[in-house]
């Protein structure tokens, strides 16, 4: 199993009601249209996973804590982690619904991208078996089981009434998705005299950014008063004051690579 997870994403521990135990899983798509770009570009799923939840967010009608879903599933075979373990869904339709089961979405639509290949079928039926590890049982329904919508279109219901068998040449083990920059690690982790191979990359970001005020690269991955200016020069160019430790913010923008 691929899996991103939400503090990989950049989001928060999900506020979203507990909820330990259900029937099974429901399984969704979004009912829009969805571009084909998402086939060849990882990087469009992580954005419209996001603008998924930035858009339940700004829904004051249903009012969600959080994305509907507990996990999205994209075409590059990858799990990506939503409301999560034990919580409960916002996806099914009504409060009865959402507690008999969890939610899993494949990241097709109503026009462009309409078909789930193998690799997004497998991702959702990582989830499935995720969550039945952690309180779900048995049953595999469409969202239209029990709720008045087309939803999750005809390609993933036809699946979905089979059983939701595993594609062949699909993996199950868990291995967590590597982000392609590193996280932030904290301000507090930035002290004098840290030794670590994440200083000398961003040593080296900072040189390819133009704010390279190092005098010298001998211990590049020991933080020193060199990385303090240069991060400082960072931070103004970002356009914020200039304040040792680096924020999350800047942080993200300077796409540190994950070492």
């Amino acid at each position: 199993m691929k899996l991103v997870t939400r503090s990989q994403l950049g989001w928060p521990a999900s506020a979203a009601p507990t909820q330990t135990s259900t029937k099974g899983v429901k399984v969704h798509y979004e009912g829009a249209p969805v571009s084909t770009k998402l086939l060849t570009d990882h990087d469009a799923c992580i954005a419209e996973w996001k603008a998924i939840r930035k858009s339940h967010l700004a829904n004051t009608k249903e009012n969600y804590s959080d994305i509907a879903y507990n996990y999205g599933a994209c075409p590059h075979g990858y799990l990506l982690e939503g409301r999560g373990i034990g919580k409960r869904t916002g996806a099914n339709g009504n409060q009865p619904l959402n507690i008999a089961h969890y939610a899993i979405v494949g990241l097709i639509g109503s026009e462009g991208l309409t078909q789930p290949n193998d690799a997004m079928l497998g991702a959702i039926r990582d989830g499935i078996d995720l969550l039945r590890k952690h309180g779900a049982g048995t049953e595999i329904k469409g969202h239209r089981d029990g709720y008045a919508t087309a939803c999750p279109g005809g390609p993933l219901y036809t699946w979905v009434q089979k059983g939701a068998p595993r594609p062949g040449g699909t993996v199950t083990e868990t291995t967590p998705a590597k982000p392609k920059y590193e996280p932030f690690p904290g301000a507090g982790w930035f002290t004098r005299g840290r030794k670590s191979k994440i200083v000398a990359a961003m040593h080296d970001r900072l040189v390819a950014v133009g704010c390279n005020h190092y005098q010298s690269s001998t211990n590049k991955d020991v933080i020193g008063s060199g990385d303090e200016t240069s991060y400082e020069a960072w931070q103004r160019k970002c356009g914020y004051p200039g304040d040792w430790p680096p924020g999350k913010t800047t942080w993200d923008l300077l796409h540190v690579p994950n070492v």
